[in-house]
């Protein structure tokens, strides 16, 4: 059974959101993005909570008003679980667990939990269970119990071939151990493919992007390959690679990757090191950009930053995906090109832009 049927055939799990707003200007995009993880994890969001940053409380993140609030409303509404979009110590954890007695994940286990549901490869499953333990161990110490009393099935229990959360340091420190060295052959391995790549002249063309811009679909549409796409956050995690022809002869190597997002948790960063590195090795990054979201240029901002911090190639080419959906005319910069791969045109133009940037 997919880890996609197996969040299906689960009890949809009811769950409240609470955003600590750092910026008020920026409030409407956090809860937008928080939402929409929660929905990729498989809960149905009933409310969203904000409260400014200025009434940050240590013990349990919102103010005592706050919290008696989101109590009252968590014990009048059945809710199973609570979603804080901010990166919680384990003492918080277990405390606002206590406080409420639901499950308590925090931006970062949630964002870790979707990875798990979409991890299919050997080493999608790798990387995502070392985020896991490494997740686990900076807050094994205040997290024990907090969580088990609340079930172990569903979001923020889930991972690659296991059933539970294992919560023994010593076992954490020697899984860590073992998972990186296996990162560490797969790095070495790449390593070797970039090295016969760069001695037959093969260029390497990642596909990068905030998540759910469409990287996989317009991968499959210019590879002619079937590679799983779907309207959810890191739908797509593993990393996929063709050959993709571009005319008189000339091709290149065409590598989907995961997706990006704000405040990508460091955990993750780490974890998937050696499939960062395909982006940060490449030749050419062609953005992928969803031109339909109202805060497309919000995202395109967000991605070029995680790209400059990884090392990435300054050659990108932005395309604004899915012009289909605009309703109105959009500003093209340089270096962007208009693209729908609904309507399946536009593809030699786009072709022919990769060929040029390989120059």
């Amino acid at each position: 059974m997919s880890k996609l049927h197996q969040v299906l055939e689960e009890e949809i799990e009811r769950a409240v959101i609470f955003c600590p707003i750092e910026n008020e200007r920026d409030k409407d995009y956090q809860i937008a993005e928080i939402s929409r993880l929660s929905f990729s994890a498989g809960l149905e969001v009933e409310k969203v909570f904000t409260q400014s940053i200025d009434a940050f409380n240590r013990r349990t993140i919102m103010g005592t008003g706050k919290l008696e609030e989101v109590r009252n409303y968590i014990r009048d509404n059945d809710i199973d679980c609570l979603v804080v979009d901010f990166q919680l110590t384990g003492s918080q954890l277990r405390n606002l667990a206590d406080e409420l007695k639901v499950k308590v994940l925090d931006r970062i286990l949630l964002i870790i939990d979707i990875f798990a549901l979409n991890a299919r490869s050997s080493e999608g499953k790798i990387q995502v269970k070392l985020a896991q333990d490494r997740y686990l161990l900076t807050r094994l110490s205040s997290m024990t119990g907090s969580q088990g009393r609340f079930g172990g099935k569903g979001a923020g229990m889930r991972g690659p071939g296991e059933t539970k959360l294992e919560l023994d340091r010593r076992k954490l420190e020697k899984e860590i151990l073992t998972l990186q060295n296996e990162i560490d052959k797969i790095k070495a391995s790449r390593k070797q493919n970039k090295i016969l790549r760069e001695k037959n002249g093969i260029k390497s063309v990642v596909l990068g992007g905030y998540t759910n811009a469409g990287k996989s679909s317009i991968f499959n549409l210019l590879t002619r390959e079937n590679i799983y796409a779907d309207d959810k956050l890191f739908a797509t995690l593993d990393t996929t690679s063709r050959r993709l022809f571009l005319g008189d002869n000339e091709f290149c190597l065409l590598t989907d990757t995961v997706g990006f997002i704000s405040k990508l948790p460091h955990e993750l960063v780490e974890s998937f090191s050696a499939t960062l590195e395909e982006v940060k090795d490449a030749d050419l990054v062609l953005h992928v950009v969803d031109v339909a979201d109202k805060y497309y240029k919000r995202n395109i901002e967000i991605t070029n930053k995680i790209l400059d911090d990884i090392g990435a190639t300054k050659n990108r080419l932005v395309i604004l995906n899915k012009n289909d959906l605009l309703s109105g005319p959009v500003e093209i910069e340089e270096n962007q090109i208009l693209f729908s791969v609904k309507k399946k045109d536009g593809v030699e133009k786009l072709k022919n832009a990769i060929r040029i940037a390989l120059k």
